[in-house]
């Protein structure tokens, strides 16, 4: 092994200059890849998402309204009108009404988009996810097609009062 050492007076101690020219190569070679990589990593799928802040619903009787929360020790508690339902309560009660409201209207033939009953789930901020999906899940599985969310519009928001 060779080393350099310097000219002149003090010819016993070393070199102390560094070649900084392969440095800076693998530097340069280490910014083309990043730059060249990072925009294929970060790739999203297209999607035209709404613009609506604040669309006001329309009530009707045959609509299902159910409030989901969560209970604290990371359970649910899902509510008919102000009745505290299981699982199984809801779908049982969401066939039910699902059949009520077919039955009124005179059988399956006569269900179309307009007068097919809608579930409107109020969430509290603080319910887990699960816990609306469940709620969610539980609904269409009864037969439920429309399922929608009540939300309370941001202060200065999009209604306007007449």
């Amino acid at each position: 092994m060779a080393m350099n050492v310097g000219q002149g007076a003090d010819e016993e101690t070393p070199m102390s200059d560094i070649n900084t020219t392969p440095l800076v190569d693998v530097m340069l070679v280490l910014l083309i890849i990043f730059l060249i990589a990072v925009p294929v990593v970060i790739q999203t799928v297209p999607v035209n998402l709404p613009k609506v802040e604040f669309e006001p619903t329309t009530t009707k009787p045959e609509n299902v309204s159910l409030s989901v929360r969560g209970d604290g020790a990371g359970g649910c508690e899902v509510y008919w009108g102000l009745q505290k339902l299981d699982s199984e309560e809801l779908l049982d009660r969401g066939v039910k009404k699902l059949e009520d409201e077919i039955k009124r209207l005179g059988g399956v033939e006569f269900i179309t988009e307009e007068t097919m009953p809608e579930v409107h789930i109020r969430g509290d901020v603080d319910t887990p996810y699960k816990c609306v999906g469940g709620a969610i899940f539980t609904m269409q599985r009864a037969g439920f097609s429309r399922v929608g969310f009540i939300s309370e519009p941001a202060p200065g928001g999009a209604v306007t009062r007449m």
